[in-house]
């Protein structure tokens, strides 16, 4: 399905991000992940746990049943199970079959997200999931999650619009962007499960999220950019210094890391998950309610599409530019790692 070559609209094998850990609680959290029913909730010692939210008996969802202990008690006929998935009890008789049982997935705390595995378990490897100072959680760094928005898109459209940061001078031009997003090269780096962007703006106009911000200057130097770690999370950073001939020339004067996951709901929805990071806490108060209206315009475009896909079909022709080179790296790159699951 549009845009790859093959039935898949997803990889399997690999960690994509089911909540904010926050989000997790006592209480059943239910999600649907890679077209699977999933509850997440924390046993009784705090760890936190996912399983299916499919009742097996008679397809009742299990993330409007209730807790009991460390497991589930479906809600339509009491069949309980535990946090293993396995069936542990079945009041309508005595004995329960090892055989009936609900999936178990594997899941991580990371940083602010709980990182699911929904393809073959023995290949959940935490060491694939992103490294924390990496992406710019450093000592000093306040990380905040923000957004959790259901999309009515596929995935794949919101990760071309976050490896393609022209958009921003037009989508965004009201607020984070300016023609230089557009006009100034990007420099990209490729490396396994690894896709890096940057753009260096030299004597760039500023962006009216600077003068929200309290910095009124007209031009500025700034470096925007996005790491892509597939299959599905993006580790932004904008930093902007004053430009050539300014008193304090080269200095960086705000700084931020935004963090955006985005996680395959069905073939045509997603779940985005939207954090951000700095050093000062009263920026992010600042900029939560700045950048919501941002966030919608990326979740209003990626439905457009979608629903303009829903009229011209799975395999419209596309123009293609220049400045399209990341977005399609990174789709040949999930394609190659969708086609290494199909071969086994």
């Amino acid at each position: 399905m549009y845009p790859f070559t093959t039935g898949s609209f997803a990889v399997r094998n690999g960690w994509y991000v089911a909540a904010f850990t926050h989000e997790i609680g006592e209480a059943l959290l239910a999600r649907t992940i890679l077209d699977q029913p999933v509850v997440l909730y924390r046993k009784q010692d705090g760890r936190a746990v996912a399983v299916g939210g499919r009742c097996p008996h008679r397809h009742f969802p299990l993330g409007k049943s209730c807790r009991k202990g460390d497991g589930i008690v479906c809600g339509y006929h009491g069949i309980a199970f535990g946090p293993d998935g396995q069936c542990t009890d079945i009041p309508s008789q005595s004995f329960t079959p090892r055989s009936y049982h609900i999936p178990s997935y594997p899941l991580v705390e990371h940083g602010l997200w709980a990182w699911i595995w929904m393809g073959e378990a023995d290949k959940a490897d935490p060491v694939l999931l992103p490294d924390l100072e990496a992406i710019g959680l450093t000592p000093g760094m306040i990380a905040r999650a923000l957004f959790v928005e259901h999309v009515k898109g596929r995935a794949q459209l919101l990760n071309d619009n976050l490896l393609d940061l022209t958009h921003l001078a037009f989508l965004h031009g009201s607020s984070i962007g300016t023609l230089d997003n557009a006009a100034t090269p990007e420099e990209v780096v490729k490396r396994p499960g690894f896709l890096s962007s940057r753009r260096h703006m030299r004597d760039a106009e500023a962006p009216p999220v600077v003068a929200h911000m309290g910095h009124h200057l007209a031009r500025i130097d700034r470096v925007s950019g996005m790491d892509f770690h597939l299959p599905g999370f993006h580790a932004g950073i904008d930093e902007s210094r004053y430009p050539q001939g300014h008193a304090r020339a080269g200095e960086a004067f705000a700084s931020s890391r935004v963090y955006h996951a985005v996680t395959p709901e069905t073939p045509h929805s997603c779940t985005y998950f939207f954090a951000m990071a700095t050093t000062d806490a009263s920026a992010i108060a600042i900029m939560e309610d700045y950048l919501r209206p941002v966030i919608a315009e990326d979740k209003f475009a990626t439905e457009e599409i979608e629903a303009m896909l829903a009229v011209v079909g799975e395999n419209p022709e596309e123009l293609l530019l220049k400045s399209d080179r990341n977005a399609v790296e990174g789709r040949r790159m999930l394609q190659a790692m969708m086609d290494a699951e199909r071969v086994g």
